[in-house]
């Protein structure tokens, strides 16, 4: 706990046997209360490894996908009775050891969400990410910047921590179970008027590590904008995105 607050971290898996331990010995148990993995139907081993170390493994029977594998890791969450959700990727592209300064940000009241965002502090070149795929995030996020009037450095990051208010009040299973539903997740967040806050986060690219493909980050690109463009209509009164129909503007 940190300040009295409960604090579950959750692992969407898909085929992270290679990396899983890695990622669960860095996360700080002195401050967090319980692990979740969710496992989207991997063919390796990842459900079994998990098991042997000992983390509550959830496994889907088929696979749903990004988003909906989120939706089960949130859901799971808030039945232990979360009051900070903290997602890890298990694939080891980020280190778990900012946990605990992102859930304090939201333990002492400063933020609803944080994210780790791999732009702020210069290293994401560095740590391996693909010139293509920087470019394609530094567009795309000033585009969505722009719609959303906001001035956050990135939104494609899959670290990110948030509070038992924001999870309970965002209507998820609205949401896509593919990649955007990250992009309507903040979308609506910022619809409701959460605080979200950033750090900065190194991250790694390796083989092992998880990444979409050209043709699936141009689709999700795409996804992203429209994320954004609904919103802005929504402002102007136009109603196009049943996923931001929780709350009034």
């Amino acid at each position: 706990m940190i300040n009295q607050k409960k604090i579950v971290v959750v692992l969407p898996a898909y085929n992270a046997e290679l990396t899983l331990e890695k990622t669960y010995l860095e996360i700080p148990r002195e401050v967090v209360d319980e692990v979740i993995l969710v496992d989207d139907a991997s063919s390796d081993k990842t459900v079994q490894l998990a098991k042997q170390l000992g983390i509550t493994t959830i496994q889907h029977p088929q696979n749903r996908g990004y988003g909906g594998n989120q939706k089960t890791c949130y859901e799971a969450a808030l039945k232990l009775d979360a009051d900070i959700v903290v997602m890890v990727h298990p694939d080891y592209q980020y280190t778990p050891k900012l946990i605990t300064p992102m859930a304090s940000m939201i333990a002492f009241g400063v933020y609803d969400c944080v994210l780790g965002s791999r732009i702020l502090g210069g290293g994401a070149l560095a740590g391996g990410m693909p010139l293509y795929k920087y470019i394609f995030n530094r567009l795309l996020t000033a585009t969505q910047n722009l719609l959303l009037g906001q001035k956050l450095s990135e939104y494609h990051t899959g670290y990110r921590a948030f509070s038992k208010k924001a999870l309970q009040t965002l209507p998820l299973e609205k949401n896509s179970d593919d990649f955007v539903f990250d992009s309507q997740m903040l979308v609506q967040l910022i619809w409701a008027k959460f605080k979200i806050g950033e750090i900065s986060c190194p991250t790694k690219y390796f083989p092992e590590a998880s990444s979409i493909n050209f043709v699936r980050s141009v689709k999700y690109g795409l996804g992203c904008l429209a994320a954004a463009v609904e919103f802005r209509l929504r402002k102007y009164g136009i109603k196009v995105a049943s996923y931001l129909d929780f709350i009034s503007i």
